[in-house]
């Protein structure tokens, strides 16, 4: 799909040649490569024409509409159609970006204006909006204003989720990968400008004990307007609250930015300027929190009117500190990695690369085993092995030597011998690392097989961390094995990051610095927290909690924990009153994510009720819940803006409200087929257009009258790869054997015999 997108972009900035502006410039395409450099591989030109900052594109299905709406020129006639549409990037007027940067998350909101340079003024054409987002972006709300229509998404609770998928087209929106958000707009003028409001979440990167964001703004050449005395404005708004009342320092800035507040725990930087072109680089700007000890604090507040829930609601945040000379707990780990013939290819590659540098970052006091599973299971070693040089290399060599793609996919075997191997381990964090990318029908049977045998382990019972690879797998069951096991929970949608997640994930295992986490002095309250079983705190992230409580919060807290030297380590958090901390918004990601997690193990409907509820209050979409688009003229137009704060929406009246249903934005509870069939992830069959599946179901109908091997699906899908030059070729011979027996046919009728 992003392949097919990336295409139709080039075929937009070829038509965008046809365009004139006078004495200014041209449209400019992305430069050729000099004669000396590498040409570009096919995967890597279409990465190159992938968004990498938020776009508009005009759908251009007809190219006989292209020309510039100001200075109408010649142009020559363009026979055919488009299709699938061409994608020509629009020129931007003006761009804004506002992060509030709070606790170990940010909230982005981006204001754009964009002008449909490329249609005639008489013409219209359809408009896509496309948003790349950072690391696990949220899209909360997208406003749009043309002429005198606006649009606005909504989240909206569904019944019948099948037919509302039938009904929903991929084109009016969706993901283009896990991190781009696109939408149609449609019957947009030529020579209109369209404004686009856009709010997303996303998590703030940790290392070393500095947060860093992360936000697209890279904007090619070709989308800054071609008139020389065309204001270009840029501004870039940056605030930070640590959520610890602790200093903060900022480290780095990819743009000029300029310190306009400061208060204890927080900060506030502002960049705006008239620029000559757009921004080439990313926003990212990276900052600590002071100390070099481990730091807690609690923020309390009380829910809004609008809030379906009434509790008073708090947020446990712990910061592990400075890593330098922080001592972390020897580790016992089994992995257990996914071998079976959905693995095969890159996929399998990448998989044991990451492993390899995994085993390579363990410490010589650590130990270590592997399994690999498919339908079988294949053993590293029968107990735990020392992590020497010698001994990771073997490993290594085994890895090479026994990770074939092949077979089905069984899960709980190889989970059962894991914890027979890790039973005899003392003196450390026993550690189960799980890796897959496929479902299995088992799967609630193994969540209650691994809660009875982890429940008799004791005080440090085995941790369980999961990892799930694209789409096929069920990731609400590994996030509820993950909080069975105390562990942490990881993904790949797109199978070209495995190897990066995988890595950040054995990273938050291999340094734990405090296990055991227990919330004192929280008995006499009814507290519901999620998670709902406290992870363990690791150098490679900070640990927030969220919870909702009945009762008088205590003036005075303490977290008790487990420490590496295997003493008793006790923080004294801080209570802070969160002002100008949204908690439920903040949090609503991790709530949906976890009680959908509990939903879908427990079967229980209160639970799929409030995750509904959740995902309408905040505007993040959810399983149970599916986000629309909303069209209104100026007489009833929405009057909230995408992202509010304000109350949520009320389902629309469709007699007022023009909405389009746009497909599920979440992963679904794995694809037991694709598992079965062993199809690879990322190998999803792209929906044909409208027309195509007229002719698809008329092929369908024909193929057993006429013959299997011949028939008008082969055709279709034989016709769709047949190069342009050959088409054309072919089709002026059948043009000319049709004239050969139009002369025969007149030839016969007019030549007076009647024989």
């Amino acid at each position: 799909m992003a392949d097919d997108f990336a295409k139709a972009v080039d075929d937009g900035l070829r038509l965008s040649k046809r365009l004139y502006f006078g004495k200014d410039r041209a449209v400019t395409a992305p430069r050729s490569p000099a004669p000396m450099e590498r040409a570009p591989a096919a995967g890597e030109a279409a990465l190159l024409l992938l968004p990498a900052s938020p776009m508009v594109y005009a759908v251009i299905p007809d190219p006989t509409v292209v020309d510039n709406p100001d200075i109408p020129s010649y142009q020559p006639h363009v026979h055919g159609r488009c299709d699938p549409p061409a994608l020509i990037p629009l020129q931007m007027n003006g761009i804004e970006v506002e992060a509030d940067c709070q606790l170990d998350a940010a909230v982005v909101r981006v204001s754009g204006s964009w002008r449909v340079h490329c249609v005639m003024g008489s013409k219209c054409c359809d408009c896509r909006v496309a948003i790349p987002m950072g690391e696990q972006g949220s899209v909360l709300g997208l406003e749009v204003k043309v002429s005198k229509r606006s649009y606005v998404t909504q989240i909206v609770a569904v019944e019948d989720k099948k037919d509302i998928d039938k009904a929903a087209r991929a084109e009016d929106g969706g993901y283009l990968k896990p991190h781009i958000f696109t939408l149609r707009i449609p019957r947009v003028d030529g020579g209109s400008n369209i404004s686009v409001k856009v709010c997303w979440s996303q998590k703030l990167s940790y290392c070393n004990g500095q947060f860093t964001l992360s936000v697209p703004f890279s904007f090619p050449e070709y989308v800054t307007p071609a008139g020389k005395k065309i204001s270009k404005k840029e501004k870039i708004q940056v605030n930070v609250d640590s959520g610890t009342g602790s200093e903060v320092l900022c480290k780095t800035t990819s743009h000029p930015l300029k310190e306009v507040k400061r208060h204890v725990g927080k900060l506030a930087f502002l960049y705006e300027s008239e620029v000559l072109t757009w921004s080439k680089t990313d926003l990212n700007f990276s900052y600590t929190v002071s100390p070099a000890t481990m730091l807690g604090s609690v923020l309390l507040q009380s829910p809004s009117i609008h809030d379906f829930d009434q509790r008073e609601m708090f947020c446990l945040y712990l910061l592990p500190g400075n890593q330098q000379n922080r001592k972390v707990f020897r580790k016992d780990v089994v992995f257990v990695v996914d071998i079976s013939g959905s693995m095969k290819g890159k996929l399998l590659v990448d998989a044991k690369s990451a492993l390899s540098t995994a085993l390579r970052k363990l410490d010589p006091e650590d130990s270590f085993s592997i399994l690999a599973f498919n339908s079988d299971v294949y053993q590293h070693s029968t107990s735990m092995v020392l992590a020497t040089s010698e001994a990771i290399e073997a490993a290594i060599e085994w890895i090479d030597n026994n990770f074939i793609a092949d077979g089905g996919t069984n899960i709980l075997q190889p989970l059962n011998k894991a914890l027979d191997i890790l039973s005899d381990c003392q003196g450390s964090i026993p550690t189960i690392l799980l890796v897959t990318d496929g479902t299995v029908e088992d799967e609630k049977h193994i969540c209650d097989v691994m809660k009875s045998r982890i429940k008799k382990g004791g005080s440090l019972c085995p941790r369980i961390f999961t990892f799930g690879i694209g789409t096929y797998c069920n990731h609400h069951f590994l996030r509820m094995l993950a909080i069975i096991g105390r562990g942490q929970y990881d993904a790949a949608y797109d199978v070209g990051s495995v190897e990066l997640r995988m890595e950040s994930l054995f990273a938050k295992v291999t340094s734990i610095v405090l296990a055991d986490i227990v919330i004192d002095l929280l008995d006499d309250l009814e507290v519901e927290m999620c998670p709902s079983r406290l992870p363990d705190l690791s150098l490679a992230s900070p640990l927030a909690v969220f919870g909702r409580y009945n009762g008088k919060f205590p003036d005075h807290l303490q977290v008790k924990g487990i420490s590496a030297d295997w003493s008793t380590h006790v923080i004294d958090l801080k209570i802070l009153r969160a002002k100008d901390i949204l908690l439920d918004r903040l949090f609503a990601k991790q709530q949906i994510d976890h009680f959908t997690a509990k939903a879908w193990f427990s079967e229980d409907k209160q639970l799929e009720e409030k995750v509904a509820k959740l995902s309408i209050q905040s505007g993040i979409a959810s399983e149970f819940t599916r986000m629309i688009l909303i069209e209104a003229d100026e007489a009833t137009k929405a009057t909230e803006s995408a992202g509010s704060d304000k109350a949520p929406r009320k389902m629309p009246d469709p007699k007022v409200y023009k909405q389009i249903m746009l497909r599920s934005l979440c992963i679904g509870f794995g694809n037991l087929t694709a598992t079965i069939e062993n199809i690879p992830p990322g190998a999803e069959q792209v929906k044909l257009p409208e027309a195509a599946e007229i002719l698809v179901k008329a092929a369908s109908n024909c193929c057993g009258t006429i013959c299997n091997h011949c028939c008008c699906m082969c055709c279709i899908q034989c016709c769709s790869r047949l190069n342009d030059q050959f088409v054309m070729v072919m089709t002026q011979l059948c043009t000319a054997l049709a004239c050969f027996g139009c002369f025969e046919c007149c030839a016969i009728c007019c030549s007076g015999n009647d024989g």
